[in-house]
């Protein structure tokens, strides 16, 4: 036996047990390490309804917000991985919860792409935004729609000041991390004339980047393209990342 097949028989039971922790980090979370020779990127899906602080039942698809901040954080201090790849196709969910997950988003200093595919509704906006770059696919849909409350409901001023602070907080993380200008959002947001039992709007891919509420026309492929990019710049030879590879601030 020759040095290479030594080193292949040595390497293969931990190649073997990297991929049983791949499919399990799939099955379990829906995402896993991503990226060709050199590239250390995380993809990190984000689909379903957003679960919050009530656990939905078993027939709905979802992603758990007590999941995701820590795996999060995890990944602002890991060595292993450059960038984060974020994968939206949601219906919404709870507001506190997935505004929680975006304001984590946009706190990490590793560069970070999403990319909106199917649809990235009601709370799933500020997840689009919060990345340093968002991208979505000209199919995908985003629904825009004022704050919306399900349940025992109060009848009193203070209810409604809570909604409206509440919808203003939204408001104000969407326009600090797009270029989508506070009376397009909100006029979108109040729209009468789309919805049949409410009130907002249903924007698709291109509009939603003409509006300045997505950056750019673009699939996984060229989410990719463009983190390979802000983690490593053009220029980067022979797989080595460049000296700012952890740097990475918002360009909008």
């Amino acid at each position: 036996m020759n040095e290479t097949d030594e080193k292949e028989k040595n390497d293969a039971p931990a190649a073997a047990e990297s991929n049983h922790d791949s499919i399990d980090r799939i099955i379990e979370m829906g995402s896993t390490y991503a990226g060709g020779d050199g590239d250390k990127f995380y993809c990190l899906s984000i689909i379903g309804q957003i679960e919050g602080h009530y656990v939905l039942d078993n027939t709905q698809k979802t992603t758990k917000y007590d999941h995701l901040i820590p795996l999060l954080v995890g990944l602002e201090e890991s060595p292993k991985v450059d960038g984060v790849l974020i994968v939206l196709n949601t219906m919404g969910g709870d507001v506190e919860a997935g505004l929680a997950i975006a304001e984590v988003i946009a706190s990490m200093t590793k560069p970070s792409v999403s990319v909106v595919l199917g649809g990235g509704h009601s709370i799933g906006v500020p997840l689009a935004v919060s990345a340093k770059k968002s991208l979505i696919v000209p199919s995908a849909t985003m629904t825009i729609h004022p704050v919306r409350t399900t349940g025992t409901v109060i009848n009193v001023p203070q209810t409604y000041h809570y909604l409206s602070d509440m919808q203003n907080r939204i408001i104000r993380f969407i326009t600090e991390h797009s270029r989508v200008s506070e009376d397009r959002l909100r006029q979108m947001m109040m729209c009468t004339e789309q919805l049949t039992n409410d009130i907002g709007s249903v924007i698709d891919g291109e509009e939603a980047v003409r509006c300045g509420l997505i950056d750019g026309i673009g699939g996984v492929g060229e989410a990719l393209a463009l983190l390979r990019k802000l983690c490593y710049g053009e220029e980067r030879k022979d797989g080595e990342p460049s000296e700012d590879s952890h740097t990475g601030t918002r360009q909008k």
